[in-house]
């Protein structure tokens, strides 16, 4: 079965719970869960989180707000690599490769990277606790990629390999998780894992390498050999960590003036043709078939609202067709139905 298969029908639209964290921010409480109740509200099902986002916060918070729902009604993912610790650390110091300074309104809780076998089953121990629920779903391998660990990433990969990758294939074998795979920024890692013959995951986690923005080398080769063992995408980042939504970040950081005059002619034909950005954004994610979902994140309830309109907005073959005449889109890249 595919990941598809695995979501609640009809879901393509999930919520990434990074900011409940207290990404960039310190997110009043209230806030953090009347956004998830506006995320259920508006009929999201899927909700993917981590123990990274805020030293275990998101979790928290997260188990709090679907608390009131029935299990049975909704699929949750997190991601195993990283162990929170009742010790205490400094948050705005910590080592997080590419997203540095990204959660230092998180707990203060040490975080210590670890993909062995039995920090992966102590990892989705701990998850269960601070999510208050008996079983998870989906669960990702998380960084193991060369934004966090630069040259040394095939050495924690090949950590991750075995270990976490085996101990969540007896995870899923026996019906404890219903699936895995890797949750990553970069498509080289999800690569090595397809052309792996022990270990066969059910789909990736790709943050930020399937969006309007930057697309072109996951086209290349990741889609089509995902496709070819019916390996899915949840497509996360949607909005390149907000530039496509009007923010100033791309990948974490401050964006290049390069990117931000990318974003500038995308805006000018989003303009011509009256299509919103985040429209566009969300709806060339989604016509790729090898996307199951995609799930931006968001920390206010209007949020929320905005997205679910934005994949409903009717957007004309005319502005596809121009993005790709200018090259904003690639000439392989599938584009909605009706373009």
């Amino acid at each position: 079965m595919s990941i598809k298969d695995k979501l609640p029908a009809g879901t393509q639209l999930g919520f990434g719970t990074a900011p409940l964290g207290n990404m960039y921010r310190d997110i009043p409480e209230e806030e953090a869960l009347a956004t998830v109740k506006a995320a259920w509200d508006q009929g999201v099902r899927y909700f993917d989180t981590a123990p990274l986002y805020g030293a275990g916060l998101s979790e928290i918070r997260l188990g709090k707000a679907l608390a009131g729902y029935r299990r049975d009604e909704y699929v949750l993912s997190t991601k195993v690599g990283r162990v929170v610790l009742d010790e205490i650390e400094d948050a705005s110091a910590r080592d997080l490769g590419e997203k540095g300074g990204v959660f230092e309104f998180g707990l203060p809780n040490k975080i210590v990277n670890d993909y062995s076998t039995d920090a992966t089953l102590r990892s989705v121990e701990d998850s269960l606790k601070r999510l208050g629920t008996d079983r998870l779903d989906i669960v990702w391998v998380h960084d193991v990629a060369q934004d966090f660990y630069g040259d040394e990433w095939l050495a924690v990969f090949e950590s991750a390999r075995t270990g976490a990758f085996r101990a969540l294939t007896r995870l899923r074998d026996e019906g404890v998780i219903k699936a895995w795979g890797l949750g990553v920024n970069r498509v080289e890692p999800c690569e090595l894992l397809l052309d792996l013959s022990e270990s066969k995951p059910d789909g990736f986690l790709l943050a930020g390498r399937y969006s309007l923005l930057d697309h072109e080398r996951a086209l290349q080769r990741l889609m089509p050999a995902a496709a070819a063992q019916n390996v899915e995408i949840v497509a996360g980042g949607p909005y390149s960590s907000g530039v496509l939504a009007g923010g100033a970040n791309f990948e974490y950081q401050k964006a290049s003036p390069e990117i931000l005059a990318k974003v500038e002619r995308i805006k000018a034909v989003a303009a011509r043709h009256n299509v919103s950005v985040k429209a566009a954004a969300l709806q060339f994610v989604l016509a790729n078939p090898v996307v199951a979902a995609v799930i931006p994140g968001a920390s206010k309830p209007a949020r929320i609202a905005e997205d679910h309109a934005a994949v409903k907005e009717v957007i004309p073959t005319d502005f596809w067709r121009e993005l790709r005449e200018q090259g904003l889109v690639a000439a392989n890249a599938p584009l909605p139905a009706n373009a």
